[in-house]
């Protein structure tokens, strides 16, 4: 007891805490004033509600999870084929502008002002000559892609988020092994925390064949710690001999075929192109690609990367939707919630994870209120809890407010995915919420075409057959538990 009243202790105790004090008010100064200009206001008052609640921790938290990215642009890049690009995109800007492109797509017509906003990146043109087959089911997918492989002939480029050391995801490296052996040029770029299991020793097979590897944002400085874990390369696309294209949900291993037990059967979409839209896929994989390598390894905008006589005989039109955290336009976001906007019919949806800002939660509410017929299909299997919590609270709003929802029940459902009116669609691997809007690095595939997209809303339809309808009762028949839980990942929403 004597110690409580020791008055040397008691001062150590008042320094103590004051140097806490001091510590909190620099690290709060540091996130408000100096990333204010990249963060929304309620992710920083949820920064600075963690800061002051786990004093000191909720800074190292920040410096993982919290900081803003910057990336060497695009621009910097001088390649023929990037300004051909550029001059590309900004001559279809141009005639947008001035009313004076000429198509004979009726949908592109319509939908002019969603194409013209589109056009902000080189990789963003439209393009009106492609073949697009859609996958809905993995191992209809990687059988394709497997053969696609084999039959490469020039390169082959594969970005993905997750490559998993299972099954699937050897067999995939082995073909990349062999096509390296026989002569071929093999890029492959991973994600240093998504494909974690892709440690340097166990690839030292693929770099003696000659396969050119490289991870993500991965732990530079110190081993293990990195500190871009937040920023992640989320994208899942394959470019072979600039004549076959792949982008969409799926990533490579055995639980997307659907042989996790836990999860079961995996639902996604991802799409196969031939046509221009391989050359936008070109381009964001050689951005990604320097953006990461050192000045030595970095390619150039060749001519063979885009070949001339690749098969652009197809009358499907698209615009490639790239999105990260170096750039304040979130063109993914944006052009959700702009087809939200141009919807007169009827919004199909898919998307695992749905904790979007209020913003896009009201533009669907307004779509319903206007007489919009608003479909959403989300898991009722979550794969990250957390996130599961904060979409449900999210639909249930929505369900008030008139948008019919459905949770899937054969198995996870990953698909990201947005049809309007039966004309335009979007797909790819940008889900609805704001880690991919704002602190991923995305990309979509925006397709405008009548036909893809019914056969798009016929899967959905197919989806609603293994889905149950969220009601009102049952709702409101969650236990208390799940209400707790949905209030707590409600509360740090901004920052999940």
């Amino acid at each position: 007891m004597q110690l409580i009243f020791d008055p040397s202790v008691n001062l150590f105790y008042r320094v103590f805490l004051g140097s806490f004090f001091v510590i909190n008010l620099v690290l709060a100064f540091f996130i408000i004033f100096m990333e204010r200009d990249r963060r929304e206001a309620t992710a920083t008052w949820a920064w600075l509600l963690l800061l002051f609640v786990v004093p000191v921790l909720g800074f190292f938290l920040y410096l993982f999870f919290g900081r803003a990215v910057r990336m060497k642009s695009t621009k910097e890049d001088t390649g023929g084929e990037i300004e051909d690009a550029r001059s590309r995109v900004m001559e279809q800007k141009r005639l947008f502008t001035n009313k004076t492109f000429k198509t004979n797509n009726p949908v592109v017509e319509k939908q002019s002002d969603l194409v013209e906003m589109m056009l902000t990146r080189e990789a963003s043109f439209l393009s009106e000559n492609n073949h697009v087959h859609i996958f809905t089911d993995g191992h209809d997918l990687f059988e394709r892609m497997k053969q696609d492989l084999r039959a490469a002939k020039q390169y082959i480029h594969m970005e993905f988020y997750i490559i998993n050391l299972d099954g699937l995801g050897t067999e995939i490296l082995e073909i990349l092994k062999d096509k390296a052996r026989e002569g071929l040029e093999v890029k492959l770029l991973y994600d240093a925390v998504g494909s974690k299991q892709l440690r340097k020793g166990k690839m030292k097979g693929l770099v003696e064949a000659g396969v050119s590897i490289e991870a993500f944002f991965h732990a530079k400085i110190i081993p293990f710690v990195n500190f871009r874990v937040n920023n992640r390369n989320h994208r899942k696309n394959l470019i072979i001999d600039g004549d076959i294209g792949y982008v969409g949900g799926f990533n490579i291993g055995d639980e997307y075929l659907g042989l996790d037990k836990k999860l079961g059967y995996w639902r996604d979409t991802h799409l196969r192109i031939q046509g221009d839209g391989v050359d936008a896929l070109q381009l964001g994989f050689i951005h990604d690609w320097n953006s990461q390598v050192s000045e030595d390894r970095k390619l150039e905008y060749d001519q063979r990367y885009f070949p001339k006589n690749a098969r652009k005989d197809g009358h499907v039109a698209m615009q490639l939707g790239l999105s990260g955290p170096n750039n304040a336009w979130h063109q993914l976001e944006f052009a959700y919630m702009k087809m939200i906007m141009n919807a007169k019919q009827s919004i199909y949806m898919h998307t695992p994870y749905f904790v979007p800002e209020l913003g896009f939660v009201n533009a669907l509410r307004i779509a319903a209120k206007s007489g919009v017929e608003v479909n959403l299909i989300v898991p009722n299997k979550p794969d990250q809890p957390f996130v599961h919590w904060a979409t449900l609270t999210t639909v249930a709003q929505l369900m008030y407010d008139g948008v019919n929802v459905y949770t899937y029940e054969k198995g996870f459902i990953h698909s990201k995915m947005m049809v309007i009116d039966g004309e335009v669609a979007s797909v790819g691997s940008a889900n609805m919420d704001e880690r991919s809007f704002k602190l991923n690095f995305e990309v979509n595939a925006l397709i405008y075409n009548q036909d893809l997209s019914k056969k798009l809303i016929q899967a959905f339809e197919q989806d609603v057959k293994n889905s149950k309808k969220l009601t009102p009762e049952r709702y409101e028949a969650r236990s208390n538990w799940v209400k707790f839980k949905q209030s707590i990942a409600k509360l740090v929403s901004p920052i999940l």
